[in-house]
């Protein structure tokens, strides 16, 4: 089986490891883990606002008996606020991401985009916001402080949680430029962050999408037991292997396009997702397929993102 059973709460892995999981797995349903041994843990990732990680770690504490405010280390896998916003919760834990992480969160904190979501349902913005504040309705970003990394790196970093080592591998740029995995070699677990969605179409912000599928082929060199995938349920190589082959055919048919001179609005509407149909949020093709293209134009621009919602936005209209 690729995937196990998709439910929403604590899972045990074993061994002192736990998965909080969140279905659906779409826009903001994000996935985050728990490594604990003795009095020692580690948090990898907060939710998407403080009322939904508060929920977590009332979980976590009736779980182990650790309350939010002795859990001493977090490792935020990747800037996006679906794995960070509820940072502050965690008040005394030293908060680990990459130096590229790091950077993008300082130029999105959570009150940046309440206010985006607030002009959206405005309609300041257009076919984008409205988008932009219809998927993400059902968090309350106004809540969310977030909370900063007080510790940086930039390839690797093991941490010590008990008598576990925790390896920190930073594989972006990716899904976004600071993607990071967590693996725990003794318990045969990886925590994968956003490289990795399982039955949800995955949106490559940054790329280039090499890399990510380079990424790909880490996480199943790991032979892991439990592989958590930021959004979707649990899975086997199986469900990477899925994945990398999306991330592989959105590729050959953009390039296809981009090659004859198709432009990408017209190009992301002539693609064929074929069985990837059926996975979540299938418009994120339009923001993978824009992201294609700046590749082969060889442009470091940051993306437009708010350009980008609204292509979603049309190509989920067109559907």
């Amino acid at each position: 089986m690729a995937a196990r059973p998709f439910r929403r709460g604590l899972e045990e892995l074993g061994n002192g490891l736990y998965a909080w999981m969140q279905p659906d797995g779409g826009w903001g349903w994000s996935n985050a883990g728990f490594i604990r041994d003795g009095e020692e843990s580690l948090l990898v990732d907060t939710l998407f606002d403080e009322p939904l990680t508060g929920v977590m770690l009332q979980a976590l504490e009736r779980a182990t008996g650790i309350a939010p405010e002795r859990i001493r280390t977090l490792v935020n896998t990747h800037a996006n606020g679906d794995h960070t916003h509820g940072n502050a919760l965690v008040a005394n834990a030293e908060v680990i991401a990459s130096a590229a992480a790091a950077r993008e969160m300082a130029e999105l904190p959570p009150a940046v985009v309440a206010q985006v979501k607030a002009a959206g349902a405005a309609g300041a913005m257009g076919e984008a916001g409205i988008y932009f504040a219809e998927i993400f309705a059902p968090f309350d970003f106004a809540s969310a402080r977030g909370r900063t990394p007080t510790r940086i790196f930039e390839k690797q970093l093991d941490v010590i949680v008990g008598s576990k080592t925790v390896e920190l591998h930073m594989l972006g740029p990716a899904h976004t430029a600071g993607d990071v995995l967590v693996w725990v070699p003794g318990d045969r677990t990886v925590f994968t962050g956003d490289l990795l969605f399982v039955d949800v179409t995955p949106i490559m912000w940054a790329g280039p999408v090499g890399n990510w599928m380079a990424a790909a082929d880490r996480i199943i060199a790991l032979d892991a037991e439990n592989i958590v995938p930021g959004h979707g349920p649990i899975t086997d190589s199986t469900g990477v292997r899925r994945m990398r082959e999306y991330l592989r055919y959105v590729d050959r048919e953009a390039r296809r396009r981009y090659d004859a001179g198709m432009p990408v609005e017209e190009a992301m509407l002539d693609i064929a997702l074929g069985e990837y149909r059926q996975w979540l949020d299938p418009e994120r093709l339009a923001v993978n397929v824009a992201s294609l293209y700046r590749e082969y134009a060889g442009e470091t621009l940051p993306p437009d993102v708010v350009g980008m919602f609204g292509l979603m936005a049309k190509l989920r209209r067109r559907a």
